[in-house]
């Protein structure tokens, strides 16, 4: 289950108790909010696009929407989302539960600029019903992001 690779990956830093599991479905940005009781912006969530072979993840606010116009420019192709059946199987979490930890080698992951503004954010665990409270030092770390990109619409 992909929650235990994470719990595995936040294990050397000791962060495994930080790890919150629900009983119900936090799979959308709404339900995550919900469930965590903050505001919608302050869930990271975490798209997977397709970039020729490459697979990107882009953590984002969760108020946010991609602007395929500023995507391509930062990229020079076009926003293209990995099919959610195939999710699981490129990046290592289902559609849901997809996070910048523990993900498949190759699996390049950045940070866009909406995230900045905030002291802390909730991206997923590898779940449909996790989440941790990272601040975002801990989330460029933890990430291992290649950097912050503006591809979200204003």
């Amino acid at each position: 289950m992909a929650i235990e690779r994470v719990r595995q990956y936040f294990a050397p830093f000791g962060l495994t108790k930080r790890i919150q599991e629900f009983p119900t479905s936090s799979a959308t940005v709404a339900l995550a909010a919900k469930a965590l009781n903050c505001e919608e912006e302050r869930i990271a969530k975490t798209l997977a696009f397709q970039v020729n072979q490459a697979v990107i993840l882009i953590v984002t606010a969760g108020n946010q929407r991609i602007d395929n116009k500023k995507f391509k420019t930062h990229f020079q192709k076009r926003a293209r989302m990995v099919p959610f059946d195939q999710v699981e199987e490129v990046v290592g979490h289902a559609a849901g539960g997809v996070c910048p930890f523990g993900v498949h080698a190759g699996v390049k992951t950045y940070l866009d600029q909406s995230l900045s503004s905030f002291e802390t954010v909730f991206p997923a665990c590898g779940s449909a019903n996790s989440a941790i409270e990272l601040s975002i030092e801990e989330l460029v770390t933890y990430s291992k992001s290649l950097g912050w990109v503006d591809v979200c619409k204003p």
